[in-house]
């Protein structure tokens, strides 16, 4: 069977409705957006059902692209520095290579109208991920210094026989998750708003000035003279993606059997469930005993700095803790044992552990790099459970389902969602060669764990 094609329709580019005097300053980068230079943008999208009643498609396409175009004008009057450009100063002389976002020196955010002949059965019934999702997002292979040429924010509209994909994608220089849907979720209320009010004032307004610690900022100086010297580009490998549903009732029974097991009450849900996680595909990978392994949490710094981050810190605030055991120590132990490693690594992420990695970024400058940072001896838990994505609707009712592009997938790439009918249920999109998820499906003590995707049809 052929593999179906994304057509392109239309693209055109969108800028802020209104400018102020703030757009014409430049925005300065802190270590946590520099450190990602030399990754892929963030790449998240929504599908939908097309409403069944609609009398004239093609009006209706028109006038929610229309609706879609407009409200994003107006969104990005609050988030306006996604509308620029990145922006580098350099000396020949000695090695010093600053980034920043021109706000003002650019065409603005890309707007992509395109369509492929497929159904939403073609998107949710595979028991694989469907390659040709990664095709709902522009800048597909992208890294982040790339958007001194490329828009900062790429949103594409992808017309399916019966659905719309709604496909965002935006410079991880500029936003962690975090902030990646507070924007998503502010365009969405923006166009709820539209025609109902003659201003519109956002529920979480972002706050764009970013935050550098004392003594630093900010104006940055990269110790490099050419952007080779910290810029690489990564190949994943041949891999499968599938999502794995969990109820609420699996995990609250992941969460009791691993607290039961270590004689606490502190375990979390989702450490439990990253636990059974990282024992399951390390069991999957069959390494030798020796073979130290480790599981990544992507954890949030804005509450754990003293003063806090606002909640609307509109930027990175990211970093990564981990667990770390010998592949014969996490299987010979039991969840319990493995859940509570990751316990300490979260306890331990506090303001000084995070000041901490800024002293040291300070010192080195280092810029992640896919290829080295992740490897295959590890799991990543990323994004979130506690992100609102079902929340976003744009006058199409509740979303279908969560996917994503090809950014950030490679051998033990976890992404964690919110299942669709809410109550603390989870989606994770599990990435793993071939071999590798054959044998994390014939894993009973995962398989058990698993419950069955709902029907959204």
């Amino acid at each position: 069977m052929a593999t179906p094609t994304v057509r392109l329709i239309s693209e055109c580019f969108i800028k802020p409705k209104f400018t102020s005097e703030e757009t014409n300053e430049p925005c300065y980068l802190t270590p946590w957006d520099l450190a990602m230079l030399s990754v892929n943008y963030i790449q998240k999208g929504l599908l939908f059902s097309k409403p069944p009643d609609v009398d004239d498609p093609q009006n209706f396409m028109a006038t929610l692209l229309d609706k879609l175009k407009d409200s994003l004008a107006l969104t990005l009057d609050h988030f306006y520095p996604l509308a620029g450009r990145l922006a580098t100063k350099k000396e020949d002389s000695s090695p010093s290579y600053v980034v920043f976002v021109d706000c003002n020196n650019s065409p603005g955010l890309k707007f992509i109208h395109a369509a492929a002949d497929m159904t939403i059965s073609d998107i949710l019934s595979p028991i694989y991920v469907p390659q040709v999702i990664q095709s709902f997002f522009d800048h597909d292979r992208v890294i982040n210094h790339d958007g001194r040429t490329l828009s900062l924010l790429s949103i594409q509209i992808t017309e399916l026989v019966d659905g719309i994909f709604i496909g965002c994608s935006i410079n991880h220089s500029m936003v962690d998750g975090t902030s990646f849907w507070h924007f998503f979720n502010a365009w969405s209320e923006v166009f709820t708003a539209q025609g109902k009010n003659s201003s519109i004032t956002l529920s979480r307004p972002p706050i764009l000035k970013r935050w550098f610690p004392d003594g630093y900022g900010p104006i940055i100086n990269l110790p490099f003279t050419h952007h080779d010297e910290f810029i690489s580009r990564f190949e994943a490998p041949v891999l499968r993606e599938r999502i794995f549903h969990f109820s609420s009732e699996s995990i609250a029974k992941l969460k009791a059997k691993a607290n039961a097991q270590c004689n606490s009450n502190k375990i979390s849900s989702f450490q439990a469930l990253s636990a059974l996680v990282w024992r399951s595909i390390t069991r999957a990978r069959c390494f030798p005993h020796e073979q130290v392994t480790s599981c990544r949490l992507a954890t949030g710094n804005r509450t754990r700095l003293d003063p806090p981050l606002p909640e609307n810190y509109f930027g990175n605030s990211i970093q990564t803790v981990r667990g770390i055991a010998t592949a014969g120590e996490l299987l010979e132990h039991d969840l319990g044992w493995a859940a509570w490693l990751l316990h300490q690594a979260v306890v331990g992420h506090t303001d000084k552990a995070v000041r901490g990695w800024l002293e040291s970024w300070f010192q080195s400058h280092f810029i992640y790099q896919l290829g080295l940072f992740f490897d295959p001896n590890s799991v990543m838990m990323g994004s979130s459970p506690r992100f609102n994505k079902y929340g976003i609707e744009f006058g199409l009712g509740k979303g279908l389902a969560v996917r994503s592009g090809y950014a950030h997938k490679f051998d033990g790439k976890v992404s964690c969602y919110p299942g669709r009918e809410g109550g603390g249920s989870i989606d994770l999109e599990v990435c793993l060669p071939p071999n590798s998820m054959s044998a994390l499906e014939s894993n009973q003590e995962f398989m058990e764990a698993v419950s069955l995707l709902p029907q959204v049809l």
